[in-house]
């Protein structure tokens, strides 16, 4: 077998600057007989020439359409919404298997130019788990939102834009200094999830900033609903991945219903999916807006940003890279089962148009 040509391209969204390959787990693969060639970029978190260093081929930024037919296109975020067919093996995060409109569209483009989708949101183990996830990042830069959101709240203001950090330790540090400041009693937190990545992320930096946690997991939503006791905390957490049996957590009227609730941090952040359960909102928030404004009087916001780990992007690309390599290393054996399992859900699903 011809060894694996890995493509990592330059990402072409807005405030992403994470990358799913350090220098380090470059090399590795190059001693493994890969061939990597990396993009120029000017905004990725480590620099292009780290990469030439490591022994990567650089190809000029934005260049991957034009990349040869056998090279495997590795990349985080979208692509850019061009309507063109896509006839390379990509490797990203798709979101395109619940029922998102977006989705439909990206595996049109996929059967038009009989290309593949690895969907790393579902590159899967023996036993179902990711074998690498931000997890961990969207979940402690997700209640840091949503905290900046609480202290604009308590300022009368709306939350200003998001910045990245060089590490967690300054984001903590400046949020403590915040709290401090306003000399107010601290809002208490439910996290949904909490046992997981992303729950584990959020409850973390509550920890952090001293904001009493409640972790609900499977046990303490199987009933199905309602959850009162959501709105009875000044801040709440969705952290899981919605599927079909997914109970609705906060309901479409919660903003004019009797509550302490005053930010819902929707981590999990599918506001167009089928499934939903924090319909009380229709679209993402944005870096330059972070906080949707629900209700002014007591007021209510919703954060949902769903590039939230490119606010460390350092820290969790080093951490997301270290995860995914071993898997990227079974690129180069036939019928590696990762791959396999991936492979046959995009074509259930491109299949299914």
């Amino acid at each position: 077998m011809t060894a694996p040509h890995l493509w990592v391209r330059a990402e072409q969204r807005d405030n992403e600057t994470r990358v799913g390959l350090t220098p380090a787990g470059a090399a590795t693969l190059l001693a493994q007989g890969y061939r990597v060639t990396v993009e120029a970029s000017d905004t990725r978190v480590i620099p292009t020439d780290a990469y030439a260093q490591a022994g990567c081929t650089i190809a000029p930024q934005n260049s991957w359409p034009d990349a040869p037919d056998d090279a495997i296109i590795f990349g985080l975020k979208e692509l850019p919404d061009d309507g063109t067919p896509l006839k390379h093996r990509h490797i990203m995060f798709g979101h395109a298997y619940k029922g998102q409109s977006a989705g439909r569209i990206l595996l049109k483009r996929f059967n038009a130019g009989e290309g593949t989708l690895y969907d790393l949101e579902y590159l899967t183990d023996d036993t179902g788990r990711r074998v690498a996830a931000f997890g961990y990042w969207a979940g402690f830069a997700g209640a840091a939102v949503a905290v900046k959101c609480w202290i604009a709240q308590r300022h009368g203001t709306s939350a200003a834009p998001i910045t990245p950090y060089a590490n967690a330790d300054t984001l903590t540090a400046e949020l403590k200094t915040d709290l401090e400041a306003l000399s107010a009693r601290l809002p208490d937190a439910l996290v949904i999830g909490a046992l997981g990545r992303v729950g584990t992320g959020a409850s973390d930096l509550c920890k952090r900033l001293n904001i009493p946690v409640t972790g609900w997991d499977m046990a303490q939503t199987a009933h199905g609903g309602p959850f009162p006791e959501i709105l009875e905390h000044g801040l709440f957490f969705n952290c899981i991945l919605a599927g079909p049996q997914t109970p609705v957590f906060v309901p479409k009227d919660a903003a004019i219903l009797p509550r302490n609730l005053r930010v819902i941090g929707d981590i999990a952040c599918d506001p167009d999916s089928d499934f939903n359960p924090v319909p009380v909102y229709d679209r993402a928030t944005t870096w330059e807006e972070p906080a949707l404004r629900l209700h002014d009087a007591p007021p209510l916001d919703v954060t949902a940003i769903d590039n939230l780990p490119s606010m460390l992007p350092l820290e969790s690309s080093e951490d997301y890279a270290a995860q995914l390599l071993d898997t990227l290393g079974s690129l180069s054996r036939p019928g590696a089962p990762v791959w396999l399992r991936t492979k046959a859900l995009f074509d259930q699903h491109r299949n299914a148009l």
